[in-house]
């Protein structure tokens, strides 16, 4: 695949927010454009879904956007670094030891709404680790987004399934809850900087994270419905045509799958 310079995005950006709207306006539907709160999912390394998130953001033009990808302090940094440079921005929000994918497939996002907020809703993992050393439903926000209730059985059978198969079998049994609880810790965080995000501008608020955050049974849809039932959320899944986006959204729509080498091989001997 043909890397993009940072030059080249830089430069369609620039040319950018007419580029977007010509080529999102057939595709985002009104529920989008009515909503307070547009959840835009993805898997983390599909270019394709990047470029579809970055066209919706520049047909929507938020007020706001938060992003799984950055923690708080990241966001603050970038405050005031004009999106018009790539490679700047990027250093100021640290992006190359954030272990996320290649920043070329998401500067196109920020720069598609050049004058919105940027909010980070990520958590280091040494914050996820100091969180759970008491039970998530003892959190301070945990009653505001109803995580003060487990899930069902069924609900925890399918999470701990799901993160078993995402770390290819390689975690103890015993570790498998954990994850599932910093799975919902994360979706926690996300929803309270989307309605901090919406309170702060007036919204509309864009989300940017992955599919698992997105999922409308349980994910940060759900957990907003909890605690803001009278805020409008439309939620946006992305798919790939080989597989299927679990949890249900508003909107699902596939893009092609980008070559992979094998996920489980970090995991071998």
């Amino acid at each position: 695949m043909t890397r993009v310079t940072f030059f080249e995005i830089a430069r369609s950006a620039a040319a950018g927010a007419a580029l977007f709207a010509s080529s999102a306006a057939a595709d985002v539907p009104s529920g989008a454009r009515q909503a307070d709160v547009v959840i835009l999912g993805e898997q983390h390394d599909n270019p394709d879904h990047h470029r579809r998130q970055a066209e919706w953001v520049g047909e929507l033009a938020p007020a706001a956007i938060v992003f799984e990808m950055l923690t708080p302090a990241q966001a603050d940094r970038a405050a005031d670094v004009p999106r018009s440079d790539a490679g700047v921005l990027e250093q100021a929000l640290g992006w190359a030891d954030s272990g996320w994918p290649d920043f070329a497939m998401y500067y196109p996002i920020f720069a598609a709404a050049p004058d919105a907020v940027i909010y980070g809703a990520g958590l280091p993992r040494s914050a996820v680790q100091n969180a759970l050393q008491t039970p998530l439903s003892q959190h301070p926000l945990a009653s505001r987004y109803g995580l003060d209730v487990p899930p069902s059985e069924a609900e925890q059978e399918t999470r701990e399934a799901m993160q078993d198969a995402a770390h290819c079998g390689a975690l103890p049994a015993e570790m498998l809850p954990v994850m599932v609880d910093a799975q919902r810790l994360r979706d926690m965080m996300l929803a309270d900087v989307t309605l901090t995000a919406l309170s702060d501008t007036g919204g509309p608020v864009a989300v940017i994270t992955g599919n698992g955050h997105a999922r409308a049974d349980w994910g940060v849809p759900a957990l907003l419905a909890h605690a803001a039932p009278r805020t409008v959320v439309f939620t946006l899944l992305q798919a790939e045509p080989e597989g299927t986006v679990p949890g249900g959204g508003d909107l699902t729509l596939a893009s092609p799958a980008p070559e992979r080498g094998d996920p489980c091989a970090v995991f071998a001997d």
